[in-house]
């Protein structure tokens, strides 16, 4: 079942909800750099539900941190206050996010305070640079560690090797310093690039991430759900 709410004034954000769910785990999904394109994900999104998660995908302003910030941290309200209503469970919400989304889910849960105090129960980064983010310009600057930290965790990244927008070796960095700071850490890389790792292709013409039925892009799309969820579902992270 999928539907759209409003999450935030003229903001809207896409729930898909497996065919029953009772006490299952939440992934909040963000997108990327361009504005409001919570569409690129909607697969992804479908795949986690049918896989027994739900799924929830807003659209954000991520061309405005200002107002992108705001956004996503009224989605993570969403998220919790609206779980129970969805047949999910509030204690078990993944962040997740591709790209620029990555960097902001990365960051939020290295740093709770950044949300009112709140911890994911797990945090999922796809294609991301874990740079600068809508929170801040160092996803990990003053991030404590592991051992004093209220932060959730596992943290699962997950990198196209052929990559030309964002490195995979990124994501290879900034697993060793989630590792360092005392996370349980899981690097998975695929055979793809930075539009395919979330199961799209890059359409030059209109700028953005489109559907594709490329075999071996929906491959990757697959895989990468059974790693998110897996991870929601209470399984270890990939360790690469």
């Amino acid at each position: 079942m999928t539907r759209s709410e409003h999450y935030a004034p003229g903001k809207r954000l896409d729930v898909h909800v497996p065919r029953r769910a009772a006490d299952v785990p939440v992934v909040l999904l963000w997108h990327g750099s361009g504005p409001d394109e919570a569409d690129a994900l909607a697969s992804l999104a479908a795949d986690l539900a049918a896989r027994g998660v739900v799924a929830l995908v807003p659209d954000w302003q991520s061309d405005d941190f200002t107002a992108g910030r705001a956004q996503l941290r009224a989605s993570m309200a969403f998220a919790r206050a609206e779980a129970p209503s969805l047949g999910a469970d509030p204690e078990r919400i993944v962040l997740a996010g591709w790209s620029l989304g990555a960097n902001a889910a990365a960051h939020v849960g290295l740093r709770p305070e950044l949300a009112d105090g709140w911890s994911p129960a797990a945090v999922v980064g796809l294609g991301g640079s874990y740079t600068g983010s809508p929170f801040g310009d160092d996803v990990f600057a003053g991030a404590p560690g592991r051992d004093t930290a209220t932060t959730g965790g596992p943290v699962l990244l997950v990198h196209g090797t052929v990559d030309h927008l964002v490195p995979v070796e990124r994501s290879v960095v900034a697993a060793s310093r989630f590792t360092g700071l005392g996370w349980t850490t899981g690097l998975h890389e695929v055979a793809t690039d930075h539009a395919g790792v979330i199961g799209t292709r890059y359409d030059r013409a209109r700028r953005r991430c489109v559907p594709t039925d490329d075999p071996a892009r929906i491959g990757v799309r697959h895989e990468v759900a059974d790693l998110i969820a897996g991870v929601a579902l209470g399984g270890p992270p990939v360790r690469r």
